[in-house]
């Protein structure tokens, strides 16, 4: 295990202590320290326990890193969790405000989607009855004849006005319904209130044909032979309506007489100033087209035309005058009383189209009849002329 040791050593050794006692012990005492002293083994076992001490007393880097951190997690953990938790919750809350704004996005999309779709399935609706009406040469609202041409706009408002007359007749029955089960005034008073809105339907409806074709609204073409009978500028006179209304809603308050008196004099001052709108209008448009010489025709009817799209302006002023009419009505009259009142304007204009029906539907034999009597009267006046009342004609 130990190094062998020289022999020079070993035999100077031996030597001196053949020689003395004291001295050879001493010098071998001497000689072990300094052998030991220089000796490579010590050396090295001296060496290798510095080595040791470097490796295993230094602390390794890990082990630095998780002591300064277990330093810094003793030493500031509050202020290390303030400054990692405000970045956090900014992330959070800009996650959270993205998350809302791509939901909204999407219903609108949605929305927007769906409101395309149903326009396009009711265009391509509309367009099928239009080639259909075309292809039968026939109008689509109430009288007209075959072979008549019409605009598209006027097409379109009648298949809007066939589709309104049905969603009228729904309206009447729950009116109907309404006041025969004596339903309370919470009930009946919804049922009034969709009809009232059904009435703002039309009057929107009118509003966009008279940009298209106002002609045909003031005509009455999308009525019945009966109806156009009594038309005022493309609808009811609310004056008359009122004067009608009046019997059949007995009994009513003093109040509310007062009230709707008040409504048929101001309907009535509103119509008269209309017409006589309506007349000056007529009288300048002769007044255009009838003056001026033959080379200025053409600059008569530039002219015209600019008065003439005041027209629109007239039936718009009278279909105003008409819905208003019908919402001072519904708030002078209690629920009950306006279901009443509705109901007998719907089974009114019911009974002017059912009248258009019977009158279209009558036998030849009466048509003859009826030429036959009008001829005999027309004798009757010729035989006496002294009864007329203008007898300078």
């Amino acid at each position: 295990m130990f190094p062998s040791w020289p022999m020079r050593f070993q035999q100077t050794v031996r030597g001196s202590s053949k020689s003395g006692g004291e001295s050879t012990d001493s010098l071998s005492s001497k000689a072990e320290t300094q052998l030991e002293a220089e000796s490579p083994s010590s050396k090295k076992a001296s060496s290798d326990q510095q080595t040791f001490d470097q490796t295993h007393l230094q602390p390794l880097p890990g082990q630095q890193q998780l002591e300064m951190a277990s330093d810094n997690i003793r030493t500031g953990p509050s202020q290390n969790q303030s400054v990692a938790k405000q970045p956090l919750e900014k992330t959070l809350r800009r996650l959270a405000q993205n998350r809302e704004a791509a939901k909204k996005s999407r219903l609108r999309k949605k929305a927007y989607v769906q409101q395309l779709e149903s326009s396009r399935i009711k265009l391509t609706q509309l367009e099928q009855e239009l080639q259909r009406a075309r292809s039968q040469g026939l109008f689509l609202g109430g009288g007209a004849g075959a072979g008549v041409d019409i605009s598209s706009g006027a097409a379109i408002f009648d298949m809007e006005y066939a589709r309104w007359l049905e969603d009228d007749h729904r309206h009447m029955s729950e009116l109907r319904t309404g006041l025969h089960a004596h339903l309370s005034d919470g009930d009946l008073r919804v049922i009034v209130d969709g009809y009232i809105s059904h009435y703002d339907e039309i009057f929107q409806l009118k509003g966009a044909a008279a940009k298209s074709d106002v002609f045909h609204l003031i005509t009455g073409m999308w009525t019945t032979p009966a109806e156009r009978c009594f038309l005022w500028m493309g609808g009811f006179r609310p004056s008359e309506l009122i004067k009608m209304l009046i019997a059949q809603l007995d009994p009513l308050t003093e109040q509310q007489v007062v009230g709707i008196y008040s409504l048929q004099q101001s309907s009535q001052q509103a119509e008269e100033a209309l017409s006589q709108g309506l007349d000056q209008l007529q009288q300048s448009l002769i007044d255009t087209i009838a003056g001026g010489s033959v080379s200025d025709g053409m600059q008569h009817m530039i002219v015209a035309l600019g008065k003439l799209s005041n027209l629109e302006g007239f039936v718009r002023q009278a279909d105003n005058l008409r819905q208003q009419t019908l919402h001072q009505l519904r708030r002078i009259l209690t629920v009950r009383q306006a279901a009443r009142c509705f109901l007998v304007i719907g089974e009114y204009y019911g009974r002017l189209r059912a009248l258009s029906s019977l009158w279209s539907s009558r036998p030849r034999e009466s048509l003859i009849s009826d030429d036959s009597s009008c001829q005999t009267t027309t004798d009757l006046q010729m035989v006496h002329p002294t009864q007329s009342h203008f007898p300078n004609f």
